[in-house]
């Protein structure tokens, strides 16, 4: 479960085929910025096809769709994105091991474990 605010459609290339794949996502709002954090942790296959995208996807939000890069998040960067996050995808709770109302430290600890991507306009 989403909130509207946050729910959003993320289409990328799959890997391995090359067809277009729709996702899903929450958007975290953190500092004005739109966040895309993977719930799944590493073996999610939206996370993969972005990479081997190199970060290139259409989003869906709002009915609006754009073109954006998704630039992955340094580990050390993570923590307030994922506490963040806990707020719109209240159903990623059970993955991430933490509650939302846990100090900044408990989110550090568990970083490493769930990619997090900025989202960005494609200037290509």
């Amino acid at each position: 479960m989403l909130t509207d605010r946050a729910s959003a459609t993320l289409i990328v290339a799959g890997r391995r085929t090359g067809r277009t794949i729709a996702v899903a996502v929450a958007v975290a709002e953190v500092s004005g910025d739109d966040y895309l954090v993977s719930m799944l942790g590493e073996t999610a296959d939206w996370v993969r096809n972005v990479r081997a995208a190199h970060g290139r996807a259409v989003l869906v939000r709002h009915r609006q769709r754009r073109q954006v890069r998704l630039r992955e998040v340094p580990v050390d960067e993570r923590a307030p994105i994922l506490q963040s996050y806990l707020d719109v995808a209240p159903g990623a709770r059970p993955h991430l091991g933490v509650d939302r109302s846990e100090p900044l430290e408990s989110f550090a600890r568990i970083a490493g474990d769930f990619p997090v991507f900025l989202v960005c306009p494609d200037a290509e």
